[in-house]
């Protein structure tokens, strides 16, 4: 079955998204940094704003835990884009070229709810998707299949062997994989278009 749909996850494929680049002007030294965000801000703590909870209403038991860090933790929501750089090397040009060819292109990605609608204007890029799964906005988190199910709803229910997922984790291709789609572990965009091309979406 031929694919004609391109399902992408957002940060680390789309957008360049790192916790340390705003914690890094935070903190005077690296090492004072990873250590705040392998104890403190972690990321099973931020897999909870993905799942649902608000930034404000996650902080509040992480501020009891560790009172001397409130500022530090409060900057997670509040200087969230201070954490991004723009988009992913060469994926915009892709994003373009699979446009041009009238392919269908939707989103899946764990991501809060509350900074997404101010995202779309940050990054105007995420407007060409016709529709954007976001786990947060629903409570569901990838891999747990429900969350691929209900992104194939919002495509129309194609089969899953129509749809090219692509994302940097390598437990949710895993999950994707399970359930038919067929999938791009992603590390470049350069071998993103090698995939692309094979498959001739692009």
């Amino acid at each position: 079955m031929a694919v004609r749909i391109v399902l992408f996850d957002l940060g680390g494929v789309v957008l360049d998204w790192d916790p340390a680049r705003l914690y890094s002007k935070i903190f005077e030294t690296p090492q004072e940094r990873d250590m705040f965000l392998a104890d403190v801000c972690t990321m099973a703590w931020h897999n909870r704003h993905d799942a649902g909870e608000s930034f404000a209403g996650n902080a509040k038991p992480l501020i009891a835990d560790y009172p001397h860090y409130e500022d530090h933790i409060l900057a997670w929501g509040q200087r969230w884009f201070e954490m991004f750089d723009g988009y992913v090397d060469g994926t915009p040009d892709l994003i373009a070229r699979l446009q041009a060819r009238h392919v269908p292109l939707y989103a899946l990605s764990n991501m809060p709810a509350d900074p997404w609608e101010e995202m779309l204007d940050v990054f105007p890029l995420l407007r060409v998707f016709r529709h954007a799964v976001i786990s947060g906005e629903i409570g569901m988190v990838k891999p747990a299949p429900v969350i691929y199910h209900h992104a194939l709803a919002k495509m129309d229910d194609p089969d899953p062997a129509e749809v090219l997922f692509v994302d940097d984790r390598l437990e949710n291709i895993e999950a994707a994989d399970a359930l038919g789609f067929l999938t791009h572990h992603f590390t470049t965009a350069d071998g993103l278009e090698a995939t692309l091309r094979s498959e001739g979406l692009i």
